[in-house]
């Protein structure tokens, strides 16, 4: 994450800087607490960047803290992922990682209390029933007939659902509140339900599991929490947050502020969902590169820098809408432009035969890593006489607005000669197999000597020098702008979300790093695949074009 100042500022700031002013809080800590039941998404990052960002800037701290509160849906693999990606993001918590179920003995505690104050009550209604009595938004809900029951009856019986002489759901404990507030979250909220799963952090230690709404803001007091940040979906919740802490007895009461998440279009942020394109495979993992989570992202080749920027551009408000695609693909161009690397490759390959030059003839040709940035240094690139270029480049017939090779006409390869097609060769279905040109040997990274325009620039790579590698072509996983929305999501996948083409790259980049990013000239922005790049079998991932084509495509 940027160590420098804070370049933009927001709500949440302005409120921090307030209660630092006028002394509310003397430091600020923030904290960012995930639930371990998926892998983080983009969305999150918004989050994470905000809680540690304003930790960083006010020299405050931030703590990770893991709701894990439902064994059900959560596991060890969730809890690495989630540590591994803040980490490659630059965020680092403060002191040791946190884990609700570090606060289960005393969670139940405050639960006795509640009861004891008549405010909680265990409930043997179904979760259907409850659902039912809850009412609607515009019906009031109904007292459940077990709401009456004594302090020391509901002290006996949330005994016997701690000691798992209930099966689940056929009794949870419940604040007492009002079944009759306009805020559906106030009408006798469960606080406690039955679970008989082993948890990754206690083991078979509980059968009895504390709900988000009464773990998340103990939580939050007991490790000092001054301002707690969450998503709008949260906003009614702060009530429940305020009469949880009003109603025990604990030493501090945090404030929770609310702001709009991130929905990003063409995408899901639902975890949810994204667990059922994985378990369907639909994608071949949380990391598939047409995810929208950060392992995604980050096998895909995008970087926290853009991550960063991404996020900073978009800013904190407290209104909610859906981000373009475009937007964030246009950090990652703009991040990648100024530090990678150039490199040719061909993806769709169609040989060249310069007849011109003797059979065998090889030569290395000094080329610049970056145009822009001599500092990035040299190469020598492999130029021979058979050479192949893409497909797309070479047409038989001249087209309007056309500049690359055409029969009869020039071209110049990049960095290297002037050439000119002269004839093909096809196959029985008609398909071009070979080009035959010749070259003008005086062209050598300059313009002809009798001053004649050339105005096409292809790019090729050696026949014989380059190395075979596969190019997985990502695209937007869904064509539906907010598929989200969508009954059947399924429905809207877009079919072309991955082509795989194999080719060749220019040779020296059979040794590229995982995840190591290169610009393929005139194709786009690539990365060696980390998980399935080898130099015997190179595989590289396009991150994302030189220009946004997708809605051209879209449109047709």
């Amino acid at each position: 994450m940027s160590k420098a100042e804070p370049r933009s500022t927001n709500f949440i700031r302005h409120i921090i800087e307030k209660d630092l002013a006028s002394g509310k809080h003397r430091s600020v800590h923030t904290r960012f607490s995930p639930e371990p039941n998926g892998y983080l998404h983009i969305g999150h990052a918004k989050s994470i960047f905000l809680n540690f960002g304003i930790a960083q800037d006010y020299q405050g701290q931030c703590n990770l803290r893991f709701d894990d509160t439902n064994p059900v849906k959560e596991n060890i693999e969730y809890i690495e992922s989630i540590k591994r990606d803040l980490q490659w993001l630059g965020c680092n918590w403060s002191g040791d990682i946190h884990y609700s179920s570090d606060y289960f003995d005393t969670l139940y505690e405050y639960a006795l209390e509640l009861i004891g104050k008549g405010l909680a009550y265990v409930d043997q209604l179904s979760p259907d029933e409850i659902r039912e009595h809850r009412g609607t938004l515009t019906r009031p809900g109904q007292n459940s007939p077990y709401r009456d029951r004594s302090v020391e009856e509901n002290r006996v019986l949330f005994a016997k659902m701690r000691n798992g002489e209930f099966a689940e759901s056929c009794a949870c404990l419940r604040a007492k509140i009002d079944m009759t507030s306009p805020f559906m979250v106030m009408r006798d909220p469960v606080l406690y339900r039955i679970r008989f799963a082993y948890h990754h952090q206690t083991g078979d230690t509980w059968c009895i599991y504390p709900m988000y709404d009464f773990t998340h803001c103990i939580s939050d007091a007991l490790e000092g929490i001054t301002h707690s940040l969450c998503t709008l979906e949260f906003q009614e919740n702060r009530q429940l947050y305020n009469w949880i802490l009003d109603h025990i007895t604990i030493d501090g009461h945090p404030q929770q502020y609310e702001f709009s998440r991130l929905n990003l279009e063409y995408a899901i942020m639902s975890k949810r969902k994204l667990n059922l394109l994985v378990t369907e495979k639909i994608v071949e993992g949380w990391d598939d590169p047409r995810m929208p989570t950060i392992a995604g992202l980050r096998r895909r080749g995008y970087t926290a820098n853009s991550i960063y920027e991404f996020c900073q551009r978009i800013g904190v408000t407290k209104q909610d809408s859906n981000v373009e695609m475009a937007a964030l693909e246009a950090c990652i161009r703009e991040d990648l432009n100024e530090r990678a690397p150039r490199a040719m490759a061909v993806i769709d390959p169609v040989r060249i035969v310069i007849e011109s030059l003797p059979a065998g003839h090889e030569q290395d040709i000094l080329m610049r890593n970056h145009i822009k940035n001599p500092d990035m240094g040299t190469r020598l690139v492999a130029f021979s006489r058979d050479i192949f270029i893409d497909r797309s480049d070479f047409c038989e017939e001249a087209k309007e607005q056309y500049k690359r090779l055409v029969l009869g006409k020039e071209v110049r390869l990049r960095n290297s000669y002037v050439i000119k097609a002269e004839r093909v060769r096809k196959d029985t279905h008609g398909t071009i197999t070979t080009i035959f040109c010749r070259h003008d040997p005086d062209t050598l990274n300059k313009d002809p000597s009798n001053k004649r325009k050339v105005k096409g620039v292809i790019h090729w790579v050696s026949a014989t020098r380059s190395i075979f590698a596969e190019f997985r072509l990502y695209n937007r996983l869904f064509i539906a702008v907010n598929p989200s929305i969508e009954s059947n999501v399924f429905s809207m996948l877009n079919p072309d979300s991955l082509i795989i083409r194999r080719g060749f790259v220019e040779a020296g980049l059979e040794s590229a790093k995982a995840g190591e990013p290169f610009q393929f000239e005139r194709e786009g922005y690539f990365c060696a695949d980390s998980r399935y790049f080898t130099p015997a079998y190179p595989v590289f991932n396009r991150i994302v074009g030189l220009r946004d084509t997708f809605l051209a495509k879209v449109r047709m």
